[in-house]
């Protein structure tokens, strides 16, 4: 019997045949499923820049509302616009340090990350960030050896715009550089092609540059003196979970206390300016109250779990949340600086108005850096912080949480003196404390073999060689921090400032030949 497919041997049909589904047809939905799937594709790399350019349109009308009729108002937008591009670039580059160590270590998600970040970065800035804005917009020039005002203005423009290229190409090869180093580099070269080298404030920009190289050496020695004090009374004692329940309420109390005096330092209290040693007292009576309260939620936290380190890790991850909660906030403190100051120095070039610090920055340029530095983040910042948190060392919630703290504490206290630090010097160099320490531990810790031994199964011996010998080549094998970051991000902080002066000075000729 023939198929009806199949022609007849005298080559006349008998009726509609039926005919094979053709291959035409297959190919041609594969190409309209491959073109579906690339629009996707193609759609959700653009979402990212739709949604900063239509962050800057905001800023743009928020801008044209608050400067209406000033006969500046266009010099004034472009500004804004340029302080928001600036912003978005700081946070998609500089906050992955905030909360890299806290995702890196599994304690949050990426998205609860890159929302309580949000949150806190606003808040730093609003609350917080007229100090050091006051640094980048009058410390680092001489505003009064300008001769022209409007070469003053367009130094600004040009270092803001110079800034946030750089940082912006630095995101894009994934290089965690310091946003604090573009914007000083940019007000430095935009001010030497405004007015030569008498206009830079030399002695500042000594005392800046000073900080950047001790703030990472200070937030590296905080690190790895908070983990050896985890180390040696929580983590390597017969009795682990006991000594943290003795424990983690004080370093959660020292936490609170350090973020407290921070605060009765920096906010406004009316005509009550508190000094250091009332806000370190009250601090400490707030490090006190926390302690007390968190010693029973500690211990009903800590009850049914296992004696070793994997039930620590639960105990220590409501501590992480809050201390990169914090740094987020001192981040938005410090750093908003970058994007606001060159903002407020514009704008008050333009109002004649008082040099900024004298008078408070107001609230709708700080909200310009707070957002935008939050856009940036959510929209351009898990890249860095899988690079920050996952791929220099290896982070539990209990090193995280060292490196996260000890950098809050650290740019606290430059965030309260008026010092525009780089948190991604200071975030990285204590990731790499824990890493060193952690190699250093490993083979030399008397402390560590001894507990090793005393808690070896029965009848079996570890560690058979001598103190300081034991299993080298393994534990360089599983704990060495990659030195090829730290040349890379090194390499990328030594060229930051130079190619920012130089880029500045560059567009501020320009600037002055079109606008001046």
């Amino acid at each position: 019997m023939k198929r009806i497919s199949e022609p007849a041997h005298d080559g006349a049909h008998k009726g509609p045949a039926l005919q094979p589904r053709k291959a035409t047809l297959d190919k041609d939905l594969e190409k309209i499923a491959s073109v579906e799937d690339a629009s996707k594709h193609v759609g959700r790399r653009l979402a990212g820049p739709g949604a900063g350019f239509l962050f800057l349109i905001a800023v743009m009308i928020f801008t044209v509302a608050s400067t209406a009729g000033h006969p500046d108002a266009m010099v004034a937008i472009a500004a804004a616009v340029l302080a928001g591009y600036m912003a978005m670039n700081i946070g998609a580059n500089d906050v992955a340090n905030n909360i890299g160590a806290a995702v890196g270590s599994k304690a949050i998600s990426l998205g609860l990350g890159l929302a309580l970040a949000a949150i806190c970065e606003i808040a730093g800035a609003l609350i917080a960030g007229n100090q050091v804005a006051g640094t980048i917009a009058n410390g680092i020039l001489y505003a009064d050896r300008v001769a022209n005002p409007d070469l003053y203005v367009w130094a600004m423009m040009a270092a803001l715009l110079a800034a946030a290229i750089w940082i912006n190409i630095a995101t894009w090869i994934s290089a965690p550089v310091s946003t604090t180093h573009a914007i000083v580099g940019g007000v430095m070269g935009g001010g030497i092609a405004a007015a030569g080298i008498s206009a830079v404030n030399w002695t500042v920009l000594a005392g800046i540059a000073t900080s950047w190289v001790v703030s990472p050496l200070l937030g590296a020695a905080v690190a790895i003196a908070m983990l050896a004090f985890i180390k040696t009374f929580i983590i390597y004692t017969p009795d682990k979970i006991a000594a943290a329940r003795r424990w983690v309420p004080v370093l959660i109390g020292v936490m609170f206390g350090s973020f407290a005096a921070y605060l009765m330092l920096m906010l406004p209290l009316g005509s009550l300016m508190l000094s250091l040693p009332q806000a370190l007292l009250f601090g400490l009576a707030g490090g006190i109250a926390v302690t007390l309260v968190a010693r029973p939620l500690v211990r009903r936290q800590s009850e049914g779990l296992e004696n070793r380190n994997q039930s620590l890790r639960k105990l220590f991850r409501i501590p992480l949340i809050f201390s990169a909660a914090l740094l987020s906030f001192a981040h938005g403190a410090n750093d908003v600086a970058n994007a606001v100051g060159p903002l407020a120095a514009i704008i008050g070039t333009l109002n004649d108005g008082p040099l900024v610090g004298e008078t408070p920055i107001p609230v709708w340029e700080l909200l310009i850096g707070g957002l935008g530095i939050s856009m940036g983040l959510l929209l351009f910042g898990p890249k860095l912080i899988n690079l920050v948190g996952k791929e220099i060392t290896k982070l539990n919630p209990m090193r995280a949480y060292c490196v996260a703290l000890s950098s809050a504490v650290t740019v606290i206290v430059a965030s309260s003196v008026g010092a525009p630090v780089s948190s991604t010097h200071i975030a990285v160099g204590a990731v790499f404390g824990v890493g060193l320490f952690r190699e250093w531990h490993h083979r030399h810790s008397g402390q560590r073999q001894t507990y090793l031994r005393q808690t070896a199964p029965i009848g079996t011996d570890p560690l058979k060689r001598p103190v300081g010998e034991v299993n080298t080549a393994e534990v360089r094998r599983r704990y060495l921090v990659r030195r090829s970051h730290l040349l890379t991000i090194v390499g990328a902080w030594t060229i930051t400032v130079p190619v920012s002066a130089a880029l500045a000075a560059v567009l501020a000729m320009i600037m002055f030949r079109l606008f001046a």
